[in-house]
């Protein structure tokens, strides 16, 4: 059963010790993280799918990543203490993989024993307290939009159908154009997407979300789109209301975090 949906970002510097007077900086994040990270608790989450852009991508199919166990690394941003370890949740794979075959969807099963910082940064904040939780990471593809909100509507089934609580994360960040200091340039059409995403997200406008434009699309350099078109698949026809708890882009990568309280 479905027990928790959101969006969170995935800065780095989110973790205290690599962020360490930056994350001053990014106080809203941090602050709708935490409260998130209440939520997943009170849903008594026994296992969380993590979308992620930044595992496995593959062209023309998504991923699921079914390793014995998964381990959080943050060396590569100077974090030499941060050595979580998960187990996986190898029902839920398999049985994603089997129905995908049969109803001609591309999945493919890969293994990797390291979390993508994509995944990692958000487990980090939200299972805290969640000790016994299984994980389970899905990397999008490079399929059109309609695609990835069908493949979540594909997932909706087999996770409704399912006796554990399951909790869904769609991690991605939004613009990496939004000011002139943008690690990515800026461009002025990042602010653009970011707000016209909001609003749409906000408004359930699925419609207009798969109408953006696509040169708006690719001006905004985001990775978070695919991410969240699954997310929003897997919420059709599920009685939900968006909380968007936080927006801000203070070193020009656009930080949505997002509830969807499920009534």
């Amino acid at each position: 059963m479905l027990v928790f949906a959101a969006i969170t970002p995935h800065p780095p510097i989110l973790i205290p010790s690599i962020g360490k007077e930056n994350l001053k900086r990014i106080k809203k994040t941090e602050n709708a993280m935490t409260e998130l990270e209440k939520k997943i608790f009170e849903s008594g989450a026994e296992t969380i799918i993590v979308i992620s852009p930044h595992g496995q991508i593959l062209p023309d199919a998504f991923s699921v990543n079914l390793n014995p166990e998964y381990e959080i690394n943050l060396e590569e941003f100077g974090d030499f203490g941060t050595k979580t370890k998960y187990k996986t949740n190898t029902r839920l794979a398999y049985k994603i993989k089997e129905l995908a075959e049969s109803q001609n969807i591309p999945v493919i099963l890969n293994s990797d024993q390291y979390l993508d910082h994509g995944s990692a940064i958000p487990l980090s904040y939200l299972t805290k307290r969640l000790k016994n939780v299984s994980i389970l990471p899905i990397g999008y593809s490079l399929l059109d939009l309609k695609a990835h909100y069908s493949f979540g509507d594909f997932l909706k089934e087999i996770i409704l159908d399912d006796d554990k609580k399951i909790a869904v994360i769609a991690s991605g960040d939004l613009s990496h154009c939004v000011t002139k200091d943008a690690p990515a340039g800026y461009s002025p059409r990042g602010k653009e997407f970011d707000e016209k995403l909001v609003e749409l997200i906000t408004n359930k406008n699925i419609t207009g979300i798969l109408k953006i434009d696509q040169g708006l699309i690719e001006e905004a350099g985001e990775c978070g789109l695919r991410s969240i078109m699954i997310l929003l698949g897997l919420l059709e026809r599920i009685n939900y209301t968006p909380e968007i708890l936080s927006y801000e882009a203070p070193f020009g990568v656009g930080y949505l975090v997002a509830n969807f309280k499920l009534n």
